[in-house]
Parts: structure tokens; sequence; C-alpha cells
């Protein structure tokens, strides 16, 4: 286990506290009893590189707190197949099809609540291609406009998830292909977190 700083310790402990309402920079000086903003960014900065935090970087406020030990720089994620279904079946069911080593500097949730899975054609492209790695969170839930890796009509699939006129529809990206309805079975697996290309 890396040490933390006392201001560290002190710092994670107000951010574990906030989680549900994330305290502003200003007001994390004042609980910390720091005058500069600085020392503060510069904590959290310590925080994500000892493991203790998972920051999104597009949205400061949204940020995972790692257990009380961090992860290490390398972690493996189940790796599963975009295949056929069973009835109520899940892609997440059984053993997954490789374990893949990804530095846990690429995942902006911890690596207990994500997997892979392999996309497959073009339907969502040009944001994922045909054999790009997705990082998926795990959820059974999704909010509106949310890429999504889940099961529907027995066929796992990575596509949008959109609200239509009291229902919910599956859109790709690339518009040559049409909307799909959602089943019976239809089923979120996880949310989209990111992409790793298949082009290099």
């Amino acid at each position: 286990m890396k040490k933390l700083h006392p201001t560290q310790k002190k710092l994670l402990d107000v951010l574990k506290d906030t989680i549900t309402d994330p305290l502003t920079i200003r007001e994390l000086c004042e609980r910390l009893n720091v005058s500069s903003p600085s020392v503060v960014h510069h904590h959290i900065q310590q925080l994500v590189k000892k493991g203790y935090l998972k920051r999104n970087p597009s949205n400061p406020n949204d940020y995972q707190i790692l257990s009380d030990s961090p992860e290490s720089s390398i972690v493996y994620l189940n790796l599963y197949g975009l295949a056929q279904c069973g009835p109520n079946g899940s892609i997440l069911d059984g053993n997954p099809i490789d374990k893949i080593p990804i530095s846990s500097r690429l995942l902006s949730i911890p690596a207990s609540e994500a997997f892979l899975v392999k996309a497959r054609g073009d339907s969502m492209s040009p944001r994922i291609n045909d054999k790009d790695l997705v990082i998926a969170k795990k959820s059974s839930h999704a909010p509106d406009g949310s890429i999504i890796v889940c099961v529907n009509n027995e066929e796992a699939l990575i596509k949008k998830l959109h609200s239509h006129e009291k229902t919910k529809i599956l859109t790709p990206i690339n518009q040559k292909y049409a909307p799909i309805p959602i089943s019976s079975d239809f089923r979120i697996e996880g949310i989209v977190k990111g992409i790793i290309s298949n082009s290099f």
C-alpha cells in the first residue's frame, strides 16, 4: 500500500463522506484548513497517482473512491464476446473468453466494476469500429442517450439507448442502419466508458 500524506488521508475521508454531493475546491480548502486551491489539486492528483481515486477527466465532480488498498498499475479485465444469448441470457454469464491486461490509468472506474467486449461490425462507426475493445461499467440501468452493452432479442449488442414515445429504442451511430425496437428479453449489461482502438 502506498503511504498517504496526512492531508491526503484527510482529503480521501472528506471525498468519501461527500461522494453523493461533491464539494468545490474552495469548500475542500475549508475542510482541509488549507489556503491554496493548488495544494488541494496537488493532493487530488497524488491520490489518483497512488491508485486511491479515479476521476472523470471531463467532469471533476465525477469520481470514484477505490478501496482502502489501491489498484495495481496493471489490472486484468474479463473479455466477453458479442455472441448469441439464450432466452433471458447474459453475456456476463459463464466464463469470459479471455482476460486482458490493462493499465489501470486507462480506466475511469474501479477495475472490479469493469469488463471488456470486442465490437463487431460498423453500426457504431465512427465512434466504435469493428474489433475495437470496448470498456464498460457493469450496470443494469443507464441514462437516456448512453451507449450501452445490452442483450436484445437474444443478441448481445452495443447501441445507443433512446426514449421514444413512451418506449425505448436502440440506435446505431452509423446512419445506414435502422433503429432497433427493444424486445421482451431486453436487458442492459453495462455502460460504455472507454474504447481501445484496433486501428493501430
